[in-house]
């Protein structure tokens, strides 16, 4: 079941009950519409943990450990019975669409934080195998942006998506793509002039606001990067801050605070 759901490029939660006077061992799966597979034992017990399952989902913690006795101190040993909560969830994945210094320096980065990347560009000389060695980055010459793109994407799943292209035209024929497949984190480059642009096209094209509110535009966070490898660097930790549910500050912003 596990296989399958990580072959769709869906996300479940896998509870096992790791301590307690009975059932060691026993595992719940819950599927992300909420229902479940297997048990851990006691059919009160595995309605309490679904009825859990949102909140655990929205802390993006990948495990975590709980004792039943924090949601649910009325349960029978429930100060004995510790539970173990994994996410599932694919391998990240990140597709770059322009494959210049930035791109180029992007997928790279990528490649490093774990990231099966897809580099696009309809430019085949900066495709070149010989400039990506690594076996992670697929390479994929664009004959025509939209295709290659919702292609690259598939059910946008695990999926972040770079728009780094080197204009106006490219930027919007690649974001109508995007927009639509609807991936985990949309992000585009350029500056606020010329991202409040194309967001105004999607707009007129009939996007919803919705939609037009999830895109990152400038891209990355504020680090004051310059050179392509920094603003790199600036989009990497924005898309992991946000695959992580993290705000992306500095951790030592509390002591700076109280000093």
């Amino acid at each position: 079941m596990i296989e399958q759901l990580l072959e769709r490029g869906e996300t479940a939660l896998l509870v096992t009950r790791i301590g307690g006077p009975e059932h060691v061992g026993a595992k719940l799966l819950i599927l992300e519409q909420g229902s479940s597979v297997g048990t851990l034992g006691d059919a009160e017990l595995d309605s309490i943990v679904v009825s859990q399952a949102a909140r655990i989902r929205a802390s993006r913690d990948e495990t975590r450990m709980f004792s039943l006795n924090e949601f649910a101190p009325e349960f029978p040993s429930a100060r004995e019975t510790l539970l173990l909560f994994e996410r599932l969830q694919p391998p990240p994945r990140l597709v770059v669409c322009g494959a210049g210094h930035v791109g180029a320096s992007l997928a790279k980065l990528a490649v490093y934080a774990g990231y099966h990347t897809t580099l696009i560009d309809d430019r085949a000389d900066f495709l070149k195998r010989e400039r990506f060695p690594e076996n992670e980055i697929d390479l994929v010459v664009a004959d025509e942006w939209s295709s290659a793109v919702r292609e690259a994407i598939g059910n946008g799943r695990g999926v972040s998506v770079a728009v780094v292209t080197r204009g106006h035209n490219e930027d919007e024929q690649c974001m109508q793509a995007v927009v639509r497949a609807n991936p985990d984190y949309v992000g585009l480059i350029g500056s606020k002039r010329r991202t409040s642009i194309v967001i105004e096209r999607l707009r007129e094209s009939g996007i919803s606001e919705e939609q037009l509110q999830k895109i990152r535009a400038p891209i990355g966070l504020d680090i004051g990067a310059v050179s392509p490898e920094e603003v790199a660097l600036s989009i990497m930790a924005e898309i992991i801050a946000e695959r992580r549910g993290a705000a992306g500050g500095s951790l030592s912003a509390w002591r700076r605070k109280f000093n």
